[in-house]
C-alpha cells in the first residue's frame, strides 16, 4: 500500500481480522489497531454491534492518555463524524490526541460521514490506504447503504432441459451429492435464507446448513414469504435460529429484512418464488446448478420472467463455472450488479 508503513500495512491487515469478530447486521463490521510512534502494537478493537463501542473507541479504551497522545490508529473504515447511539469516532480520536490515522473504506452515509476531513482540519494527519480491501470486507453492507435491501441471490437445480422436477413433483435428487454439499455452504454463507409457503407446505425443509465437520457452521434465519401459514409440526420450528414470516409484497419485505440487519438472502423457494424475484428485478446474483440428465413434462425450473420480447430478455454476466461431481455450476450476476 502506497503512502504508509510496512508496520502500518501489517496493522491494517490486523484490523480486517479483528472486524470479522464483529456481528454482521445493521452496522458494519470495523476493526482498528492503534500503533505507537515507533509502530508498535499499543491496542486493538473492534465493533462488536450496534449500541457498543465502534472499533476505535474500542481500542483506544485500552490505553492510558499518555499512550494514545500521539499515536497512530489504523481503521478499516472512515471514522464516523456523527452521534448516534455513540459519539462521533473522529472526536474520539481528537480528544484522545491522536496524531495519524490510517483508514481504507470511505464512510458511505450523508450523517456519518466526514470524518477524515474533520480530522484533517484539526491537523491529524490523514491517509487513505487499501481502499479495496476495505471495501470487500463490507460490500454486502455497502450494497444495502445504496439500495436499502439486502443483496439478493436466487439458486435453483435443473435438468439439461430446464426442468426442476419430474411430472408428479418429485425432484430428490437431480444433483449429485458434491453440488449439494456446495448449497449448504452457501446457505452458510448468506445471513437468510428465503422459500415460499408452497416449498414449506410440500417439502417440509429444515433449511439449516449441514456441513461435514463443521457443526458450529454459521445458520442463515429462515424467512417464508406468502399468505397461508407455516403448520405448527413444520421443521422449521425446530430451526436453531426460529424463522420469520414475509407477505407478497417484496421489495417492502426486503427493505424490513435490510432493516433488521439482513445483508444477504439466499432464495431457495422453487420456481414460483424465485421467478417473483427475478420477475421484480430483485435478483442480485443467480446460482444454478446443472445436472446432465433429462426430465421433460412441466415442471420448469423458472415461470413466467415477464418477458414478452426478444428485446425484453434479461442479460447475465456469468462470473463462475465449475464442475461439482457430475453437475455443473453456473453463477452469474445480473444488471443490477453490472
Amino acid at each position: 500500500m502506497a503512502g504508509i508503513s510496512g508496520a502500518e500495512q501489517g496493522a491494517m491487515a490486523r484490523a480486517r481480522e479483528l472486524a470479522l469478530r464483529g456481528p454482521r447486521g445493521v452496522n458494519p463490521q470495523v476493526g482498528a489497531v492503534v500503533l505507537s510512534p515507533d509502530g508498535r502494537v499499543l491496542a486493538e478493537g473492534w465493533h462488536r454491534g450496534a449500541g457498543t463501542p465502534h472499533a476505535e473507541v474500542d481500542a483506544l479504551s485500552r490505553l492510558t492518555p499518555a499512550e494514545a497522545r500521539g499515536a497512530t490508529a489504523v481503521v478499516t473504515l472512515e471514522p464516523c463524524n456523527h452521534t448516534g447511539r455513540t459519539g462521533p469516532c473522529a472526536v474520539a480520536l481528537l480528544d484522545a490526541g491522536v496524531a495519524r490515522v490510517v483508514y481504507a473504506a470511505a464512510d458511505p452515509g450523508d450523517a456519518s460521514s466526514g470524518g477524515a476531513q474533520r480530522l484533517a482540519a484539526a491537523g491529524v494527519e490523514v491517509v487513505r490506504a487499501g481502499e479495496a480491501e476495505g471495501a470487500a470486507l463490507i460490500a454486502d453492507w455497502l450494497f444495502v447503504q445504496r439500495t436499502g435491501r439486502p443483496r439478493v441471490t436466487v439458486k435453483w437445480a435443473q435438468s439439461l432441459d430446464g426442468r426442476a422436477a419430474v411430472a408428479d413433483g418429485s425432484s430428490r435428487w437431480i444433483t449429485g451429492p458434491e453440488a449439494r454439499a456446495h448449497v449448504h455452504r452457501e446457505r452458510s454463507a448468506h445471513d437468510a435464507i428465503a422459500v415460499g409457503t408452497g416449498t414449506v407446505l410440500a417439502d417440509d425443509p429444515q433449511l439449516t446448513a449441514r456441513i461435514e465437520g463443521e457443526p458450529d457452521a454459521p445458520q442463515p434465519i429462515p424467512v417464508v414469504f406468502g399468505e397461508r401459514g407455516v403448520p405448527g409440526s413444520a421443521a422449521l420450528h425446530r430451526h436453531p435460529r426460529g424463522f420469520r414470516t414475509a407477505g407478497h409484497e417484496l421489495e417492502r419485505e426486503l427493505f424490513a429484512l435490510a432493516a433488521a440487519g439482513i445483508q444477504t438472502l439466499y432464495v431457495e423457494g422453487g420456481p414460483t418464488l424465485a421467478s417473483a424475484f427475478i420477475r421484480a428485478r430483485l435478483a442480485d446474483r443467480l446460482t444454478v446448478y446443472l445436472a446432465p440428465i433429462l426430465l421433460g413434462g412441466p415442471r420448469t425450473a423458472l415461470d413466467d420472467l415477464g418477458v414478452g420480447t426478444i428485446d425484453e430478455q434479461r442479460r447475465l454476466t456469468v462470473t463462475r463455472l465449475e464442475q461439482l461431481g457430475r453437475d455443473l455450476l453456473v453463477e452469474a450476476t445480473t444488471e443490477s450488479e453490472q
